[in-house]
Parts: structure tokens; C-alpha cells; sequence
């Protein structure tokens, strides 16, 4: 399909989302489906929900937010169930301001943008349908021009209640048009959209002396004035104002906390009683969700003033921190990398993971909790699991601060950072070095990093850089041995089975001979040796590997290696042991034999095929561990 067929099918099924007819038929279609009368804060909810939800362990997941928001799993799923379920379902919330705060580049802009397009999106469903009156600047919902004494019939026969008045446009025309016949009153659907400024509106503030409070309520039509003659005629009135063109939808308003108080004043009346003055009229009814975001030294100087109060009490105040997710860091950096031009640059593996790391230590907080590091403490929020540390413990560290993730560094910084590898000329691939080495030159460069915090951030690339020392050196050794994984099964059954019998005073039966044989002593210790276990502490970890594996079978699961961190740490240290002196020689000779230039290509073969790197960045990978080895 060229480019010209899919602007026909997309101009197609626009035209298809078409419908008007008079109030009558409206009422008859919402006999049988009273979605469309949903109330704003409604709409936005359900429209989270439409793309799923995940529950696990008793929280939520919005698979809504995963198009653009990562590791923000928590606040988002209190964002969603104390505001919009809330609101939804008409609870005194929905009164509110909704205040996003935060630091710098830590989401909320993304999180309006996201809610936005997806009101846009929804509205083109069956279960988002939005319908307005016919030709209202407002797009008001039909259902104000039932008199406030039929209401109350309407809501039991329906199930619908209704709130709002006429817009004075549509009092007018009811009037004008339609000498009060309700019945006759022209019903459109109206697709959402902030371009078409369809009940979506942005309201930036600019400098106070010049902004005019016209920007949010409309203004006077000075080119009509003299042909209606009164100011309080709305057809001598534009009611094109972020609140009018925001209604039935969202409003976004950016930097709220730097707007004039004449500015705020009119969401006082908006929030509580969902109408505002405008003109000469009478108060005007909008059904809008207000969205606001700001940082958190703006907020505390906002509150800090007394003139506020009043705003302040209508405001419900959302934390949305940094992520604190390694994993879900690298996700972010890819995304960004992803829409920049830079793609064709190689990015070899744990790359971004070593940024990831040095961000996520900056925003992290020492843990009260012995034995816990920020380095374990980084593991844990990513979802490892370590030994001695159990799920209580991880809900236990989240809760410790309630602050957590509002300050370190943010990723505009570190994306900055890590363009400046990729720009470099005639560059085919960047490591974790490289980008390492450009988050290091920019601290220079960081105005407000103080001289202690650099000190504190030297060291955080310190341990990024030794994590990825050692995921260096495993992916090598685990390229020279072939099928790594299956090495590491074979050595472990092997394991198990010397300390059941070591443990159950019993003997292994040899699998070729059928000889019974004590246990292998030398064998296990090999392992053991690996992660310091010392001779008076064996029999105490076999006896704690056997209640491991007793515990996974009472569950009905299999014992894996991997399940226990440290002998999958000595079952590794066991396997690269035995091949630390193959690596080292073959990756640090300078001139290698015909055998050694062997291995080294079906090394380099194994990391391209299998573990995403490029030839370039292979061949530097080899070289750096080489170097490591030989240290």
C-alpha cells in the first residue's frame, strides 16, 4: 500500500467516526449505550483502563504508560487509583487540581503528553465517543438542555446524572433557533484533539505584564460589538479560551506555580463548583480534568505563601520521582537513542546498563538497614534476588524514604553525555568505557553539581565501572566455553548430588561402573573454596542448600543454580577458574599462533551470533579483558 492509499483509508475511517441528528435521536442512543455521557475524569479513567491492567502481588499495572514511562510502576498506580478512580466515580477528588511534581526530566511532561493523545485516540472509539451540541464554540454536552426539573426523572430512568448549565451560546440558540423545542436541537459527534483545539487545551504563562486573562476565558469580539451592540451578547463574545476549548477533555497547565494570581483565581470557582466567570455572563459550566506540573522548589515556595491557601486546598499533589530501576533506565536511554539519527551507531552490550547504574546510585538513599549498600540496594529495587534478603526487606527499603528518587541526576544529563560518545567522528561503536568516560568529562561541566556530590559521583562511576568489569570478563569466558550454560547445569547436578549423599551419610553410585563411592570431597571443595566457605563452615552451607532445594520442591518448583546467589556465584567462579589462564593467554598475545587466532575467531563469532555485539566492539572487548586478566 503506497503512501496515497493509506491517506484515503485514514481520511475514510475519520469520515466514519461521523454522525449528527437531533437531541431526540441522542437520547435514544444513549438508551442504549450511556458511555458517551461519561464525565471527563471518567473518560480519562477508562480510557487508562482500555489498554489493560496487570495485578501482581496486590498492585497494578497500566499497561497504558508502557508505551513512554518506565520504572514509574508505583506512583502511576497510585496516580490512577487515588485521582482517577476516584474522580471517575464522582468522589470529592475530582474537585481537585491534579499537581504533578517532580524533578526535572523526571516524566510528568511525558505523562500529560501521553494522556492526551490517548483522549485523542479514545474519543475515536465506540466506548470514548464524545457528542456536543451543534456548533457550540464549547462542545457541550447535550444533556444541559434538560431543565434542572427533569432531572432527577431523567437520573432514575437512566442511571445518568446530570451537572451544568447552558453555555450562553446554546442558551441563545435554543432560544433564537429553536423557540425552546429541546427535541430539535442538532447533536454532533466530536473526536478530541488538542491541533483542532477540541477539549484539549494548553495553557503556558508567559510575562505577566503582556499575558491577558482572555487566554483562558475568551474575549470580547470587538469586529461584531457594534452590530450586536452589548457586551453581554455572546454572539458579540469569543469563546476560544483554553477553559472553553478544555471542556469536556483536559487541560494542561504548564508551570502553573509561575502564573500571576489573577490567573489561578479563576480555577478556584472551576475546581470546586465546575463552572467560571467570563465576560459579561453568568458563570460558565466546564466538565474538564486540570492537569498542572511543576518542581518541587516551586511547589514549597507556592505553599509557603499564605495568599495560596485557598489553591492549595484544591490541589491534589502527585510525587512522580525519578525511576529507580536499572533495567528500566536503559530502557529510557534506548528510547532516545532509538529517535535520534544515531542509530546506525553500534551500542555494544551493557553499555547503557553502566550509565543506568552511575544514574540510579545518584538518586538512591543510604538505607538505614545493615548490611545493605547502595550497590545491593540497586539490585534489589531491580528486581535481583540476593541471598539473606527477602520481599518484606525490599517493601521495607521502599518505604524507608518517602523522598527517595526526587533528587541525583537526571537523564537529560546523561543522555547528553552519551550523544557526546556518539557523535564523535568516524566512530562505528561505543562501549561502556566510552560512555563512562563522557559521563566523567560533564561533571566539569554541571553547574549545579556541588564539589562534595562530584566527589560522591566519581565513586558511583567507580562502581558502574567495576560491575561492568566483571560482566566484561563473564561474557568472555562464557564465549570460551562452549555452551556455557549446560557446563554449568552438569557441575551443579554433579554438586548436588556429593552433598545429598555428604549430608544423608550415604554413597554415589558411579553411572558406568555401578561402584559405590564416597562423596567427592575435592570436587565440593573446589566450589566452595570459590566464594570463601571455609572447612569449619561446608557442612553448614550443603545442610542450607539441601533446605533450599527441600523448600522449591515443596512448592512443586525445580532448584536451579541461579536460585541461590551465592553458589551460582561459585559454580561461575568454578567454570572461568579453570578457564582464567586459556582466556588471559589467548586474549592478551600480541602475535597469536594459528590456534589462538582459532579460538580468538570463533570467540569473536560466539559474541556477534550470541551475545549482540558488533566485530569492532568484540574485538575491543577481548582486548580490555585481556587486560583485566593480566592486572
Amino acid at each position: 500500500m503506497d503512501i496515497f492509499e493509506r491517506i484515503a483509508a485514514y481520511r475514510a475511517e475519520h469520515d466514519s467516526l461521523a454522525w449528527s441528528g437531533t437531541f431526540k435521536e441522542y437520547i435514544e442512543l444513549l438508551r442504549q449505550d450511556p458511555r458517551p455521557a461519561m464525565t471527563a475524569h471518567a473518560r480519562v479513567y477508562e480510557m487508562i483502563r482500555s489498554y489493560g491492567v496487570e495485578e501482581e502481588g496486590g498492585r497494578k499495572t497500566y499497561k497504558f504508560f508502557e508505551q513512554e514511562l518506565y520504572g514509574l510502576d508505583r506512583p502511576l498506580e497510585k496516580l490512577v487509583e487515588e485521582y482517577f478512580h476516584s474522580a471517575a466515580r464522582r468522589l470529592d477528588v475530582r474537585k481537585r487540581i491534579l499537581l504533578l511534581m517532580g524533578p526535572v526530566s523526571g516524566g510528568k511532561s511525558t505523562l500529560v503528553t501521553l494522556l492526551k493523545r490517548g483522549l485523542e485516540q479514545f474519543s475515536k472509539t465506540d466506548a470514548g465517543a464524545v457528542y456536543a451540541i451543534e456548533g457550540c464554540p464549547m462542545h457541550e454536552d447535550p444533556l444541559h438542555l434538560i431543565p434542572h426539573e427533569l432531572r432527577p426523572d431523567f437520573e432514575q430512568e437512566f442511571g445518568i446524572r446530570i451537572e451544568g448549565e447552558l453555555c450562553p451560546v446554546c442558551r441563545l440558540k435554543l432560544n433564537a433557533d429553536f423557540g425552546g423545542d429541546i427535541e430539535k436541537v442538532g447533536v454532533e459527534r466530536v473526536v478530541l484533539s488538542e491541533a483542532g483545539r477540541v477539549g484539549i487545551g494548553t495553557f503556558s504563562p508567559s510575562d505577566p505584564k503582556s499575558q491577558d486573562i482572555a487566554d483562558l476565558t475568551g474575549s470580547i469580539d470587538f469586529s461584531t460589538i457594534t452590530e450586536y451592540g452589548s457586551e453581554s451578547d455572546p454572539r458579540a463574545y469569543r469563546f476560544d479560551g483554553e477553559l472553553n476549548k478544555a471542556n469536556r477533555g483536559l487541560m494542561e497547565f504548564q508551570e502553573m506555580l509561575k502564573c500571576d494570581e489573577k490567573f489561578l483565581w479563576n480555577l478556584l470557582s472551576l475546581t470546586q463548583e465546575g463552572n467560571f466567570k467570563a465576560g459579561r455572563f453568568a458563570l460558565i459550566s466546564a466538565d474538564e480534568l486540570i492537569i498542572a506540573h511543576t518542581n518541587e522548589a516551586e511547589y514549597k515556595t507556592f505553599i509557603a505563601n499564605k495568599k495560596n491557601e485557598a489553591l492549595q486546598s484544591r490541589m491534589i499533589v502527585m510525587p512522580i520521582p525519578y525511576n529507580l530501576k536499572v533495567s528500566e533506565e536503559e530502557k529510557i536511554y534506548s528510547k532516545l537513542i532509538s529517535q535520534s539519527d544515531m542509530r546506525h551507531i553500534h551500542i555494544a552490550p551493557h553499555a547503557l546498563r553502566a550509565a543506568a547504574t552511575f544514574s540510579i546510585l545518584t538518586r538512591l538513599k543510604e538505607s538505614k538497614k545493615q548490611g545493605i549498600d547502595l550497590y545491593k540496594k540497586m539490585r534489589l529495587y531491580d528486581g535481583e534476588e540476593l541471598e539473606g534478603f527477602k520481599e518484606a526487606d525490599l517493601k521495607e527499603l521502599q518505604s524507608e524514604y518517602l523522598d527517595e528518587g526526587m533528587s541525583g541526576v537526571d537523564p537529560r544529563y546523561v543522555i547528553n553525555r552519551i550523544s557526546s560518545a556518539l557523535i564523535k567522528q568516524n566512530l562505528d561503536s561505543i562501549n561502556a568505557l566510552d560512555i563512562l568516560r563522557a559521563i566523567k568529562d560533564g561533571l566539569d561541566q554541571h553547574a549545579s553539581i556541588t564539589k562534595e556530590e562530584r566527589e560522591r559521583y566519581l565513586n558511583f562511576i567507580s562502581i558502574a565501572r567495576k560491575e561492568y568489569d566483571e560482566l566484561a570478563k563473564k561474557e568472555v569466558q562464557k564465549a570460551f566455553v562452549y555452551s556455557f550454560e549446560e557446563s554449568a547445569k552438569t557441575l551443579f547436578e554433579n554438586y548436588l548430588d556429593n552433598i545429598e549423599a555428604f549430608c544423608s551419610w550415604t554413597k554415589i553410585r558411579d553411572p558406568l561402573t555401578d561402584e559405590e563411592l564416597d562423596p567427592d570431597e575435592r570436587l565440593m571443595r573446589s566450589i566452595e573454596e570459590q566464594i570463601g566457605i571455609s572447612e569449619n563452615a561446608k557442612k553448614a552451607f550443603r545442610e542450607e542448600i539441601m533446605i533450599r532445594i527441600s523448600t522449591y520442591s515443596r512448592k512443586n518448583k525445580k532448584f536451579e543454580y541461579h536460585h541461590h546467589d551465592r553458589l551460582r556465584e561459585a559454580i561461575e567462579k568454578k567454570l572461568f577458574a579453570d578457564l582464567k589462564d586459556i582466556v588471559k593467554i589467548t586474549t592478551s598475545t600480541k602475535t597469536p599462533d594459528e590456534a589462538q587466532l582459532k579460538r580468538i575467531n570463533e570467540v569473536i563469532k560466539r559474541l556477534v551470533d550470541e551475545h549482540g555485539y558488533s566485530t569492532v566492539s568484540a574485538n575491543e572487548l577481548l582486548r580490555y579483558v585481556g587486560s583485566l586478566l593480566n592486572r
